[in-house]
C-alpha cells in the first residue's frame, strides 16, 4: 500500500507543480466567459514553451495583493494601450471585444478612461471580462496610491484552461 502511495506521489507531485493543475474561478471578474465556482485547469506548460498572448486567460499572483487573479491578455509587450469610455485602444485602434460586458455602462467609472501608456517589456495590459466588476490594470495602486498598470511576467502562474467535459 505504502509503494503505490509513493507511485502516485511521485507522478501526481511533478505534473501538478510543472504542468497543470486544477483551479476554480472564485469571483465574478470574468463572467459571462468564467462563471464563479467553475473548475478549470491552470496550463503550466504553455507558457514555457511561448510567451502569453493577447486573448490568453491567465492566472497570476496579484501584484497589489496577496492572492491569486484570473484575467485576459488585452495588450502586450512594446504595444501602446489606451482605455476611452470603456473601450479599449491598442496602438490607436479599437480593440473588437465579443467577451467583454459592462454590467454598469451608464456609469463613469475609476478606469473606464486611461491615457496612452506603452507596455514595458516583460509586462502586459490585462483585464477581467466583466469590466465593471474587475480588480485589474485600470485600477491597480501601488501602497502610495500611484497606478500600476501592468501585469509583470514574473507573477504569472499559467493559463487558464476549460476541463474537456465543463
Amino acid at each position: 500500500m505504502l509503494k503505490l502511495l509513493g507511485i502516485a506521489l511521485a507522478i501526481v507531485l511533478p505534473v501538478r507543480f510543472w504542468v497543470a493543475e486544477p483551479i476554480y474561478v472564485a469571483s465574478p471578474s470574468m463572467e459571462p466567459t468564467l462563471r464563479t465556482g467553475t473548475m478549470m485547469v491552470l496550463d503550466k506548460l504553455t507558457l514555457r514553451m511561448r510567451p502569453p498572448r493577447r486573448g490568453d486567460v491567465l492566472s497570476f499572483r496579484s501584484p497589489v495583493s496577496d492572492f491569486d487573479m484570473l484575467k485576459r491578455v488585452i495588450a502586450l509587450p512594446g504595444e501602446t494601450v489606451e482605455m476611452r469610455e470603456k473601450a479599449v485602444f491598442i496602438n490607436g485602434k479599437a480593440l473588437e471585444e465579443p467577451y467583454a460586458v459592462h454590467s454598469r455602462a451608464g456609469e463613469r467609472l475609476e478606469g473606464d478612461n486611461m491615457e496612452a501608456l506603452v507596455v514595458p517589456e516583460k509586462g502586459f495590459f490585462v483585464l477581467g471580462d466583466n469590466r465593471d466588476e474587475s480588480n485589474d490594470s485600470t485600477v491597480w495602486k501601488d501602497s502610495d496610491g500611484n497606478p500600476m498598470r501592468f501585469l509583470r511576467l514574473r507573477l504569472i502562474q499559467g493559463i487558464v484552461r476549460r476541463l474537456p467535459w465543463a
